[in-house]
């Protein structure tokens, strides 16, 4: 999906609440509003729209908290170049609930998060496979469910299909590990962050997208598949579980 010009005040005020927070959390931020594809598709497709409750599992520096924020003030600003064309209103966050397994990452999305001022957003800092997620209107797992055992996967899977409210939906990012060399660029690039981050080499279990589709399906989700490598020398896919 290609990414209009009128998308750049969005990133300009996502991305402005991270200047505080250092130059690292600042260039992060902008970098991967502007150049991960992810963000624009929650938006331009309408992914969650409707979805008050959201939770967000391995949520790093709370970047979908900020994103979905400068998204709701851009489309009710009266500047009407604030908000791309023909793009469908953006969430009204009643909730959102982040949880993030390195604790720098959690405390700068606490830092970052705690001066916009809003009691809606909580950031825990805990393991996805352990902490409680409440209910949720949608669930959020972006690059993060093949960092942890094939089991795992499903349980929490299976948990997220629980904290759903009916009709709720799951948007996850998964690596396509039927996608050949670019599949084996983005284990690459997973590899080297997980060093940085967590100061230790982290064995990845992926799947091929079928395998994840047919796991959604057997949790009690419908799902339909939405390529999410525009831009990117990655092989990723963006499915979109529907609770049953």
């Amino acid at each position: 999906m290609s990414r209009p010009a009128t998308v750049a005040p969005l990133i300009d005020a996502a991305s402005a609440c991270y200047r505080s927070a250092g130059r690292f959390a600042w260039h992060f931020a902008r970098g991967k509003f502007g150049a991960d594809p992810v963000f624009a598709a929650l938006l331009a497709h309408g992914l969650l729209a409707g979805r008050a409750r959201i939770l967000d599992l391995g949520c790093g520096q709370g970047l979908l908290a900020a994103w979905l924020l400068a998204a709701r003030a851009c489309h009710e600003s009266p500047d009407a170049a604030a908000w791309p064309h023909g793009w469908p209103p953006p969430p009204q966050l009643e909730s959102y609930l982040g949880i993030e397994i390195n604790p720098r990452e959690a405390a700068r999305a606490r830092y970052v998060l705690a001066r916009a001022a809003d009691t809606r957003l909580r950031i825990v800092h805990g393991d996805i496979r352990d902490v409680d997620y409440g209910t949720a209107d949608a669930a959020v797992i972006l690059d993060v469910l093949h960092f942890i055992d094939y089991a795992a996967q499903e349980t929490v899977l299976a948990r997220v299909r629980t904290a759903l409210a009916p009709h709720g939906s799951l948007l996850l990012r998964i690596g396509d590990a039927g996608g050949g060399a670019r599949f084996a660029v983005g284990q690459a690039v997973d590899r080297g962050v997980a060093l940085l981050r967590r100061r230790r080499w982290l064995a990845l279990r992926c799947r091929p997208t079928r395998e994840w589709q047919g796991l959604l399906e057997r949790t009690g989700f419908d799902c339909r598949a939405l390529p999410m490598s525009d831009g990117t020398a990655f092989a990723n896919v963006l499915l979109i579980g529907q609770a049953r």
